[in-house]
């Protein structure tokens, strides 16, 4: 089962306060190498680490092709209109390659020691669903947008700058009503393999689809991105991404084909040493050409 989307890669980048020329080298890596993408968590709490925005901006100017986006925004700590002009702002200086993932909040004593909402999961999952509203109305580029919601309001915003290119809204989802949501409003997926390994994927592939479905809208409009975190090695394993080449190309050619992924966020060991050239070498042109199309 596909849904007809290129498959793409990316890697998912440690905001590692302590040594940001590691960092920055292993971001401009992934530019020289080819990937497509570079995911970037977001936890302001966590004191080890880079605030992500900031880093994704300071990425943004040390790139050139590599696409950015957080994996996924804390949104408790994002305000939603703030953080769409951030997000617009950020694609039109690099030239259209931000995306921009939203979570509903987890670790909520992290997200109240700096002054957060604590939220229960309804009401998480509510805030959220308001401020996918509130961005996209303020990458609308109209004048006085109003919106009147339980946690968010616009009082005749005047919204811009309009995002260089057609910016994606991607959710960390994994309960029902989120996968739900997804369907019914978000552009992509992004759920991670240490929450949602590879067997619970389809069931919850389906609670999107339904939800699609609900809104008249075909599954195909959702991109299917999957944060995988393994390591290459020389030894096959049982463990899923953990293993060889081939392991590793069979597992993802299977995630594609059979359950719909079309977008592995790949998180390394740290250091990865040469794993990030390997994969982007190795492992990925050969997914390519198991899930490319074979003829008419």
């Amino acid at each position: 089962m596909t849904y007809g989307n290129t498959i793409q890669f990316g890697y998912f980048l440690t905001p590692d306060a302590t040594d940001t020329t590691e960092v920055l080298r292993r971001a401009q890596v992934c530019d020289r190498a080819g990937y497509d993408l570079i995911g970037i968590q977001d936890h302001p709490y966590q004191s080890r680490y880079l605030d992500t925005w900031t880093l994704l901006a300071g990425l943004a100017g040390q790139t050139e092709q590599v696409r950015l986006f957080p994996d996924v925004v804390n949104l408790p700590l994002r305000p939603p209109a703030v953080l769409a002009k951030a997000a617009a702002s950020l694609d039109v200086m690099s030239g259209g390659r931000i995306e921009l993932g939203l979570g509903a909040g987890a670790f909520w004593d992290g997200i109240r020691a700096l002054g957060g909402p604590t939220r229960t999961p309804g009401e998480a999952v509510r805030a959220l669903e308001e401020a996918i509203h509130v961005i996209r109305l303020l990458w609308s580029g109209r004048r006085g947008v109003r919106y009147e919601g339980e946690f968010y309001q616009l009082n005749g915003a005047h919204s811009g700058p309009v995002p260089a290119h057609d910016m994606g809204i991607w959710l960390g989802a994994l309960g029902p009503r989120m996968l739900n949501m997804t369907g019914r409003l978000a552009d992509g997926w992004v759920p991670s393999s240490s929450y949602a390994p590879p067997a619970a994927l389809p069931d919850m592939q389906a609670r999107i689809d339904e939800g699609a479905a609900e809104a008249g809208r075909q599954p195909s409009a959702i991109h299917r991105l999957y944060n995988v975190m393994g390591r290459i090695g020389d030894r096959p394993s049982a463990e899923p991404f953990t293993g060889p080449v081939a392991q590793w190309v069979d597992e993802l050619t299977h995630l594609a084909l059979e359950v719909g992924m079309d977008t592995f966020i790949i998180g390394l060991p740290e250091p990865p040493g040469d794993q990030l050239e390997r994969f982007i070498a190795e492992v990925a042109p050969r997914v390519r050409d198991n899930v490319a199309p074979t003829g008419p």
